[in-house]
């Protein structure tokens, strides 16, 4: 993996590195032997999405160490025992959609809260968070999926809102949202069969980092799919 646009001195942090796509990113970006050191945050390291104290204490951590260049935060939730996608209105609970705020939405603006004062003022520095293509709004053709669908619009608009303010302080820093796909992995798998073409989380990797790789300063504030195409809002 060619990541040459950035600094080699600096470090790659993973938040949510103990999921299929994070421990994919993490050997990838390893084996790239690009960054000084890869750092990988996960519940089994204290870092919890759901918790501010520990999103600050986990980036502070890392704060007077090699400057980060490339920060990628590959949480996100979509269904669990408790939980499934609704299919319609009548499926709905406030508590269900809480709880898919404050993951995949809160959460990830509480990393960027943190995580932006400390990233360096000059050179190249991105910011990735995944979304969904389900998220868009514009592209909404099927309806469903509540929670989910609403908590990653609400995902985007706060990256394109942090994107702005970023380039205030940072001329050369890049905040986007990137849909990786359909991944082979516990997120998707009750909802894929052999009519729906997935990835392998090695492959959904590559293919983010293939995007990563190619942006520039024009592109924050934007949300691409694991091809580099833009999606609609």
């Amino acid at each position: 993996m060619n990541l040459e646009s950035f600094d080699e001195s600096g470090n790659a942090i993973i938040f949510g590195s103990s999921g299929g796509i994070g421990q994919a990113l993490v050997s990838e970006l390893k084996k790239s032997n690009h960054f000084n050191d890869v750092i990988g945050f996960s519940r089994g390291v204290g870092f919890d999405l759901e918790r501010e104290e520990s999103i600050q204490k986990s980036i502070s951590s890392i704060e007077k160490q090699n400057d980060i260049r490339l920060a990628i935060d590959a949480t996100g939730f979509l269904h669990s025992k408790y939980q499934l996608p609704e299919k319609n209105l009548k499926n709905l609970s406030s508590k269900n959609l809480i709880y898919s705020f404050i993951v995949n939405a809160i959460g990830p603006s509480l990393i960027m809260k943190h995580l932006f004062p400390i990233l360096p003022r000059s050179g190249k520095c991105v910011f990735v968070t995944l979304s969904a293509r389900v998220g868009s709004i514009g592209d909404n053709h099927s309806g469903g999926w509540y929670a989910y669908r609403s908590s990653k619009a609400a995902l985007n608009q706060l990256v394109k809102t942090a994107a702005l303010e970023l380039a205030r302080t940072h001329p050369n820093g890049i905040c986007v949202a990137i849909h990786p796909g359909t991944v082979s992995t516990s997120l998707s798998e009750p909802f894929t069969n052999k009519n729906w073409p997935t990835v392998s989380p090695e492959e959904a990797s590559n293919n983010i980092l293939n995007v990563i790789k190619t942006l520039k300063v024009s592109h924050n504030g934007g949300f691409f799919d694991w091809s580099g195409k833009e999606i609609p809002w």
